[in-house]
């Protein structure tokens, strides 16, 4: 019985981790600015998906950087440069955003990443929309 019992807690936890699904996922943002003339609609891929974690009892025992959880996260990534159309001389048209190549569990980095827990939900545009693909080759 202790054998037994002992082989489910170790395929389990093998499984847990194996099963962490954290993959590049498709995912569609609106870019506009209020001077241009256009809402750029773009195609890409950012990190999404299910990381293992564990809540540990004792939290008044350990340090604050122990608690932190893995989250879903970039591993590489690259930028992107796109034009927005439609804008004045004076205004600089350029946007850039990160492309999610791979991707990990991990400590969630806010030099490059959104770590807040709910989106806000402004991802519409206002304007007459342009649409911006990145197109990969796998």
């Amino acid at each position: 019985m202790t054998a037994i019992f002992l082989m489910s807690m170790v395929f389990g936890l093998a499984c847990g981790q194996t099963m962490s699904f954290c993959i590049p996922t498709e995912y569609t943002m609106h870019v506009e600015r209020k001077e241009c003339a256009y809402c750029l609609t773009i195609n890409t891929t950012i990190c999404a998906g299910y990381c293992m974690t564990r809540d540990i009892n004792g939290k008044l025992f350990l340090p604050k950087y122990a608690l932190s959880q893995d989250v879903c996260t970039y591993r590489d990534f690259m930028y992107k440069t796109v034009e927005i159309p439609g804008c004045p001389h004076h205004v600089t048209p350029y946007f850039s955003y990160p492309v999610a190549v791979s991707c990990k569990c991990g400590k969630c980095n806010t030099d490059y990443s959104d770590c807040i827990h709910e989106a806000i939900k402004t991802n519409y545009c206002t304007k007459p929309q342009k649409s911006y693909v990145v197109e990969f080759s796998i």
